[in-house]
């Protein structure tokens, strides 16, 4: 009997999508179980951020952002993980440490644990474990500061969001709980300071953000602006955070979404031939190391973007997996992330086995969502 042309093209399609899916599948295994495996290390080397740093102290603050962001990395792992051990380190963290933020009222590093707090509270509905944010951001709210975001200013500008870090370490908390409790304050007030660090710190014609305002001017060894990566970094991966947050019709979308594309074309155009971003990101040398807290933010946002169907064109997602690729290669057979350039405020040198928390947060993020985009 002779098989009809049509019948064995149809069972060669069938056959080709299932084996297609399977592949998917097979990827998004693999990345969860890198994912798993780097936070496991984490977990279990609570002291081993690379040195120097400014202090040891800081290093191990839980309340800080070293390791606040490592458990923000966290949050998106147990969002995915069949396995309960990851919210139970959050959830066990938040416990020990009463829900409690950083002692300096105004700082937005000593905040930025308030979107892990968030987070448990959406798993567990505890009023006690978002009780200490609220306050926090409330008393921020009724002192409304609004001194010089110059980095100069006499005394510090730290009261506000005046370096490009702080837009990953303040607003997405500041969204998180406004979404948690119905509460637009905490929006608008996150709006406000947003627009006006922005103002200052945003090149309009680099479309990427200085450091601080004591950047303006500066050149590197080439003659080129400084942007620096991981800056840059956290800014790119706090807006794709305040989008998710955000629903579809808030009037504030517009907004953080207009950057977020601005940004996106330039951090595309900027990815190195290995995969990863240089520290500097105009540095025009081919052969800078492969930095992997900026590369793990940018990779995230990427990732995150194509799945949420802003960035449409298929060079966005080729830029999301060779990011992906070359953040795994710096993974050590026992589960360690190296290439992590230290604590620090501007781009420097980094080597293969410098580690942080907050780049393993960053790597954290990447794999969510390239674990997404896979499963898609």
């Amino acid at each position: 009997m002779r098989t009809h042309p049509i019948l064995i093209a149809a069972l060669a399609c069938l056959f080709w999508t299932q084996a297609s899916a399977a592949s998917a599948q097979d990827k998004a295994r693999d990345t969860l179980g890198i994912m798993e495996r780097v936070a496991d290390w984490e977990l279990a080397h609570p002291d081993s951020a690379s040195f120097p740093v400014r202090s040891a102290a800081e290093s191990r603050n839980v309340l800080g952002w070293i390791v606040g962001a490592f458990y923000t990395g966290l949050t998106a792992l147990a969002d995915r993980s069949a396995n309960p051990h990851y919210a139970d380190a959050i959830l066990a963290l938040g416990e020990q440490q009463d829900w409690k933020l950083g002692p300096r009222p105004f700082h937005a590093d000593d905040y930025e644990v308030a979107q892990n707090w968030v987070w448990a509270y959406r798993r567990k509905q505890d009023p006690r474990m978002i009780a200490q944010v609220r306050q926090r951001f409330d008393a921020v709210i009724a002192a409304d500061p609004s001194g010089s975001l110059l980095m100069n200013t006499p005394g510090g500008c730290f009261q506000r969001w005046c370096w490009c870090d702080a837009l990953f370490m303040g607003p997405p908390g500041w969204v998180a709980l406004s979404q948690a409790v119905q509460d637009p304050r905490y929006l608008a007030y996150a709006d406000k300071e947003y627009r006006a660090t922005t103002a200052l710190l945003f090149d309009k014609d680099e479309h990427l953000y200085y450091r601080d305002s004591s950047y303006f001017g500066k050149k590197g060894a080439n003659g080129e602006k400084i942007f620096w990566s991981r800056g840059n970094g956290w800014v790119y991966a706090g807006l794709a955070r305040i989008l998710t947050l955000l629903p579809a019709n808030s009037p504030s979308r517009p907004y953080y979404q207009d950057l977020y594309l601005q940004m996106s074309r330039r951090i595309l155009s900027l990815q190195k031939p290995d995969g990863s971003w240089a520290p500097s990101l105009l540095d025009p040398r081919n052969d800078t190391p492969p930095e992997t807290s900026g590369t793990g933010f940018f990779t995230y946002g990427l990732a995150w973007g194509v799945r949420a169907g802003l960035l449409k064109e298929p060079s966005y997602r080729r830029a999301a997996e060779r990011g992906w690729s070359v953040l795994t290669k710096a993974v050590a057979p026992d589960g360690k992330l190296g290439w992590v350039q230290q604590v620090g405020s501007q781009p420097d040198n980094v080597g293969s086995d410098h580690t942080q928390p907050f780049g393993v947060g960053a790597f954290l993020l990447a794999g969510s969502a390239i674990y997404d985009l896979q499963k898609q």
